[in-house]
Order: structure tokens, then sequence, then C-alpha cells
């Protein structure tokens, strides 16, 4: 008996599709008994009757709809394969997934994908946000390629680049007067905290600062979204501390009181991949132009 193969499937669902096996020989051209040949080795091999007659017309039986259920998702997969292949040898470059934490994805991201995207349009770019810890755990199970976080990434399985040092600020809502010209932990420790969530890198740092001068933090709120940190802030519910790229806008200017911090605290965005990462060639694009990112004197948080 031969192995399960599409025409078989095919067969079947013609059959049924059209009521006849005259009708189905006909239609994929080809003989009647070669239809019957590969119905009656569909039926050997899973046991069970797949069409019965009625009268003049051919029918599914239950087990037969179910196998032309899933004999129609094993189809688009086919298909899909096939368009795969087809892309590859008209010079498709492949996907590339990329991880970035919020801040890097709306604020040093959109150039630089603009420019890969004009300029490959035969490499698909899938991009998705979450925290440094989050990234690096899909990149350890492969379901994205690379990722631009937070330092620090300490597990010696991955390849980390720093890109670049980033002041972080104190932000308030512009509705608050007399403010001095810098924040300091035990200045911060009297407002309403407004942070990101505690699995964030900069979560972490942003404690270590308070620790520092014998300040333990206390957020009032945590949330996962930096532009929905600012909205609160903006909205009066308290202050926080951001990377200075997110408060660099002029409508941001115009909501919100930004205050350097006292003493300075710096996050440092990194690129990090898997080390045995394969180097193929539409990940080599996107890993040169991520570089792109790249500022002197980036070595890592300080």
């Amino acid at each position: 008996m031969r192995s399960l193969n599409l025409d078989q499937l095919r067969a079947l669902e013609t059959v049924v599709e059209l009521g006849s096996f005259t009708g189905a020989a006909q239609k994929l051209n080809l003989s009647q008994s070669a239809v019957s040949t590969q119905i009656r080795e569909l039926e050997e091999r899973f046991g069970l009757q797949l069409v019965e007659r009625l009268g003049k017309k051919a029918f599914a039986t239950e087990a037969g709809r179910e196998v032309i259920r899933h004999g129609g998702l094993i189809a688009a997969e086919a298909e899909n394969l096939s368009a795969a292949m087809r892309r590859r040898r008209e010079g498709w470059l492949g996907r590339v997934r990329i991880g970035a934490s919020t801040t890097a994805l709306i604020y040093h991201l959109p150039p630089l994908l603009e420019r890969l995207t004009l300029a490959h349009p035969n490499l698909e770019l899938v991009v998705t946000t979450g925290t440094t810890a989050g990234v690096a755990q899909r990149i350890l199970r492969n379901e994205i390629d690379a990722g631009i976080v937070s330092l620090p990434v300490d597990d010696p399985t991955f390849e980390v680049i720093p890109l670049r040092d980033e002041q972080l600020v104190a932000i308030f809502p512009a509705s608050m007067k007399a403010l001095p010209k810098s924040a300091t932990p035990a200045m911060l420790a009297e407002h309403r905290l407004i942070l990101e969530y505690a699995r964030a890198n900069v979560k972490l740092l942003i404690a270590n600062w308070f620790a520092a001068a014998g300040i333990a933090t206390r957020s009032a709120m945590e949330l996962d979204n930096l532009e929905a940190v600012k909205q609160m802030v903006t909205a009066g519910l308290g202050a926080s501390i951001v990377p200075e790229s997110a408060v660099g806008d002029e409508r941001a200017k115009a909501d919100l009181i930004v205050r350097p911090l006292q003493p300075a605290l710096i996050r440092t965005l990194a690129y990090i991949q898997r080390r045995d990462k394969p180097d193929e060639p539409g990940f080599r694009i996107v890993r040169d132009a991520l570089m792109t990112l790249r500022r002197p004197g980036a070595q890592g948080s300080r």
C-alpha cells in the first residue's frame, strides 16, 4: 500500500464535492479506476469506509468528512510550503523576528525598520515587544531571532553588544510648580511613583538608584507600557523615571516637566542573540542594520 499522499486526499474531496467518481475522474484528468484505487487505498489505510453510495450519488461518511477536513489543513500547509520555496527561488530573504523593549520599538527602531523595508522588500520582519527577561526567554526558545533590550543580560548563552547609553530622567505633571532643577532620590520619594512593572530592567536600575541613597521604593502604580506611564503622569497621578528618549517629542515637553536625576542614572540598550545563531543572509542584513544604533562609549549599565 502506498503512503498517504495529497492526490488521495484530493480525490476523496473531489468525489464528495461532485457526488460522482466519474465526474471526479474527469475533473482530475484521471481514469475512473485510478480515482477508485485512491479512495480504496485511503479506506484500507484507515480501516474505515469513507464514501458511501446513495442512489447514483457518492457521499462522505462521517469518517470521510473528518478526513476531508484534515486533508484541507494538510493541503493548505503544502501550499504554504510551496509558496515559501517559491519565494526563496525568487530571492526571498526569509523572515527575521526581533524582540524589543517598548522604548526601543517606539523611539529608536521605526526609522531603521523603514529603511530596511524599502531596501529589502523580499525580507519579512516580525517585531514584538517585551521586557528584557521576556525577550531573552523567547530567544532561548527560538521564538525570536534577536533582541534590543536593557542591560544587564548575564546569561553566557547570549552574544551581547552594547548599543547606546541613555540618561534616565524624572517626569512630573505640567501642573506641578516650584520644582527643583534636578530630582534626587529623597525628593522623588515624596511623590507617588508610577513605574514600569517589576520585571523590567529599568525598574531594577531605578530600585538600585533609590537603594544607594538608603531609600526603599514603593510604587503607587506599575504599568507595562511607558506611554501609559506618561499618560498617568500627565493626568497628575504621580511622578516617574523614564528614559530620556521617551520625552523628546514636543507633545511630551508640553504635557510634562522633565528634570535630570541627581546622581545621574544611565541605562544601556544592547543587542542580544544566541551565540549559536546561524548567520543566514536575511538575519545578517537585519543584524548589520541594528548595529547602526550603536553609539561610541556604550559600555553596559553603570
